[in-house]
């Protein structure tokens, strides 16, 4: 194996959306089909591996030059469930993101301005031929943010240790699109209804917006990815995120405000551990 293949990539974490195959056009539903049916499918950290190939590379590749043809597979319900990577255009959209995570001179360094440029260019001219694409996969670093949350349940939680083979550990949710729909409205309904607008009620608008592009029998995922390893195996066991964020807007809805801001003040001590690691030597 080689070294860039047996490196474990943190620390990110993925909102992801598993459209079955009905829901893409014949050509493509042949692809992905034939695609689930391998006897391997990549992994999250193989997508990982290969774009840090792209930007070790000289000069580096701000995306891939072609899009991903590589998918996650899942199964809900009988149902063989497909998640495009889509590795370049969720490159281009990271882009526009990369200047308030580093300084510019680290910027310049890891992607030069000509580089940059040229990408820019290279998306504005797809987006133009392709003006409703969407990704499948939503990332975040060093956090996994508050309204992806509220889409799930603490009963859809699971937790795998790791494997004495060397299997990382695993730490996710998974929901029918139907309910995370349903209790993305009615989370809204309540933030409207008991607080002034705020970063989490326009982060959950957006939210939904995104979920609406997709089937209605999709699955949806709520990923730590790389954060496992940022993590002691005892707090991932005893993560109860989705249940603290339930919880504090159950809370608001009842009218008890105390309790809420208990729940959130555990969530919220929580994930500021995790992100102060960003910065420890």
């Amino acid at each position: 194996m080689s070294v860039v293949s047996s490196v474990l990539v943190p620390y990110a974490s993925y909102l992801r959306v598993y459209e079955p195959l009905a829901a893409f056009p014949e050509a493509e539903r042949a692809h992905w089909a034939r695609y689930a049916a391998r006897d391997r499918i990549p992994t999250a950290q193989d997508e990982l591996r290969r774009s840090l190939a792209d930007l070790a590379a000289t000069p580096p590749a701000g995306v891939p030059v072609h899009e991903s043809a590589d998918a996650f597979v899942a199964e809900a319900d009988g149902v063989v469930c497909v998640c495009p990577w889509r590795t370049r255009l969720r490159g281009w959209l990271a882009l526009d993101g990369l200047a308030d995570l580093f300084p510019g001179p680290v910027l310049d360094a890891v992607l030069p301005p000509v580089v940059r440029g040229q990408v820019l260019a290279d998306h504005e001219r797809w987006a133009r031929r392709n003006p409703d694409a969407r990704p499948w996969i939503r990332t975040a670093v060093w956090q996994v943010p508050v309204r992806w949350f509220v889409l799930f349940t603490d009963e859809e939680r699971e937790h795998v240790t790791a494997g004495r083979d060397g299997e990382p550990p695993v730490f996710r949710y998974r929901t029918p699109m139907v309910q995370a729909r349903r209790r993305l409205a009615r989370s809204l309904r309540t933030l409207r209804e008991t607080m002034d607008e705020g970063p989490l009620t326009a982060g959950l608008v957006d939210v939904g917006r995104w979920l609406e592009e997709f089937h209605p029998r999709a699955l949806v995922e709520l990923d730590y990815g790389g954060l496992v390893h940022a993590l002691p195996e005892r707090q991932l066991a005893e993560d109860r995120s989705a249940a603290d964020v339930a919880e504090g807007i159950a809370a608001l809805r009842a009218g008890d405000a105390e309790r809420a801001a208990e729940a959130y003040a555990r969530l919220a001590e929580r994930w500021r551990a995790v992100r102060d690691r960003q910065f420890a030597n």
